[in-house]
C-alpha cells in the first residue's frame, strides 16, 4: 500500500458540520490491501470504525460524511435523471407518433427504475425521521449541560469565565445539530419536488442560456479506497445546474472548508 494513503493518520476527524469526533489511530484493509475502514479514537466512547468512502481529507482534517447524505444526493440524481428521460420519451412519441411503439418498450424499463427509486426513497426517508429524532435528544442533551452551568453560576459555585466558556462551546454544538436539520428539510424538499412537470420547468428556464457545466472551473472530489491519492480527489466536471447544492454551514472561521466541503459532497 502506498505511504500517501496513509497520510491521514493521526489528523482530526471532524463530521462536516464541525463537530469533532476523534483522531485517526489506524486502519483495517481488506486482503488485497485496500483500506476498508479508519479507526478513530472517540476518548472514552473508545475506538469506532468508520467505512473509508465516507471520508474525505481537507489540510489538517479528515470530514466525516453522514451516508444518509450520500445515500440522498445519489438518490436526487437517479430521480433526476429518470424522470428528464421519461420526459425525453413522451416529447418523442409526441412528435413522432410512429415511434410510440418502440417508445414504449422503453417507458416499461423507466417506470421500472421509478418505482425502484419510490421505494428506496421511502427508506432514505425513514432513516432521515430516525436521524431527526436522535438529533432532537442530542439538542436535549446540550441545552441539559448549559441549563445546569447556569445554574451553577447563580448559586456561585462556577466562576463567570467558566460558564461563558460552556455557553460558547454549547451554543456551537446546538447550531452544527440545527445545520444538519435544515439540510435534511432541504433533502426532503428536493426529493419531494422533483416530478416530470418540474424537471420540465428547469429545463425550459435553461433552454438558451450558457450551460455552467461548460464555463465552470474544475472542483475536487473524493474518490474510492482504490484510488492512490493522498486525499482521494481528482478533477472533475461541476455537476449540473439542475443539482442544486445542499450548503454546510460552518462556523469559527471554517467557512472554506465548509465550501469545499460543498463542492466535494455535491460530486458523490
Amino acid at each position: 500500500m502506498s505511504e500517501e494513503k496513509l497520510a491521514f493518520v493521526g489528523k482530526q476527524v471532524k463530521d462536516i458540520y464541525g463537530t469533532f469526533i476523534g483522531k485517526v489511530v489506524g486502519i483495517i484493509t481488506e486482503i488485497d490491501g485496500e483500506i476498508e475502514s479508519v479507526g478513530v479514537d472517540c476518548g472514552s466512547a473508545g475506538i469506532k470504525q468508520l467505512p473509508y468512502e465516507q471520508l474525505v481529507v481537507q489540510g489538517d482534517f479528515v470530514f466525516f460524511i453522514p451516508k444518509w447524505r450520500l445515500e440522498a444526493q445519489k438518490l436526487i440524481r437517479q430521480k433526476s435523471l429518470t424522470l428528464k428521460r421519461m420526459k425525453a420519451l413522451h416529447e418523442i412519441v409526441a412528435e413522432n407518433d410512429g415511434m410510440k411503439e418502440d417508445a414504449e418498450l422503453v417507458s416499461i424499463k423507466y417506470e421500472k427504475k421509478l418505482g425502484e427509486i419510490n421505494e428506496a426513497e421511502k427508506a432514505v426517508s425513514d432513516k432521515l425521521t430516525a436521524r431527526l429524532s436522535e438529533l432532537d435528544v442530542e439538542a436535549k442533551q446540550v441545552k441539559a449541560v448549559l441549563f445546569d452551568a447556569k445554574l451553577q453560576f447563580r448559586s456561585n459555585e462556577m466562576k463567570e469565565e467558566t460558564y461563558q466558556q460552556v455557553k460558547i462551546n454549547t451554543d456551537e454544538l446546538v447550531e452544527h445539530i440545527n445545520n444538519e436539520r435544515t439540510e435534511i428539510g432541504n433533502v426532503r424538499a428536493k426529493l419531494s419536488g422533483l416530478t416530470i412537470d418540474s424537471v420540465t420547468t428547469e429545463a425550459t428556464a435553461t433552454t438558451g442560456a450558457t450551460s455552467p457545466v461548460d464555463s465552470a472551473p474544475a472542483v475536487t472530489t473524493a474518490e474510492p479506497a482504490q484510488q492512490p491519492e493522498t486525499s482521494q480527489a481528482e478533477p472533475v466536471t461541476a455537476a449540473p445546474a439542475e443539482e442544486k447544492p445542499i450548503t454546510v454551514t460552518a462556523s469559527n472561521g471554517e467557512g472554506h472548508d465548509a465550501a469545499w466541503l460543498n463542492q466535494v459532497i455535491q460530486q458523490q
